[in-house]
C-alpha cells in the first residue's frame, strides 16, 4: 500500500494556476489518464488510476493503473514485457484528468492488450456513415493469445 498523500485541493486559483500538483480524483476514487508516446506523440491508450497507482507511477517510473474491471492496481507490462516508462506527467487546467508520456518498451513494443502498438488501432470510416463502419488504421503486432495465459 502507498504511503504517498498529494496535496489537499484548496483554491480554484491555485488548482488552475497553481504550481502544486492537486489531482482531483472522481467519488469512485478514480482520475482519468491519457498515455502518449513521448517520442512520436501517438496516443497509446486511456486508463484510470487512483491515488496509491499514481503514486506508484511517480514512485517507480513505470505506468500503473487501476483496473476497474479486475478490480486491482497492474502495471503495464506485467504479463506482456511491453512496459511503459514514465517520463512525463502534465495534468490539465483543473486537474481532473493526467497525461503521461512514456517510451513504450518490451518485445512487441505494443500498449493494447489486442496486440497494437496504440489501443486507437480503429477510426470511423466516415462522420457520415449511418452504419457507424470502422476501419483498421494499424498492424497487429502480436498474438494476444500467445502472450496473455487464462489464470
Amino acid at each position: 500500500m502507498s504511503t504517498t498523500t498529494f496535496p489537499a485541493r484548496t483554491t480554484t486559483q491555485e488548482i488552475e494556476l497553481g504550481k502544486t500538483l492537486q489531482p482531483k480524483f472522481g467519488s469512485d476514487g478514480l482520475i482519468p489518464c491519457i498515455t502518449q508516446d513521448t517520442s512520436t506523440g501517438q496516443v497509446l491508450m486511456f486508463a484510470f488510476m487512483n491515488a496509491e497507482s499514481l503514486a506508484r507511477t511517480l514512485t517507480t517510473k513505470k505506468a500503473t493503473y487501476w483496473s476497474r474491471s479486475r478490480n486491482k492496481l497492474w502495471v503495464k507490462g506485467e504479463e506482456s514485457g511491453n512496459v511503459q516508462i514514465v517520463k512525463e506527467l502534465y495534468t490539465d487546467c483543473d486537474q481532473d484528468v493526467l497525461l503521461i508520456k512514456v517510451e513504450q518498451t518490451g518485445p512487441a513494443n505494443a500498449s493494447c492488450h489486442n496486440g497494437y502498438k496504440s489501443c486507437f488501432y480503429r477510426r470511423l470510416d466516415s462522420l457520415d456513415d449511418p452504419a457507424f463502419a470502422l476501419r483498421y488504421t494499424a498492424e497487429r503486432l502480436f498474438d494476444p493469445a500467445t502472450v496473455y495465459k487464462k489464470k
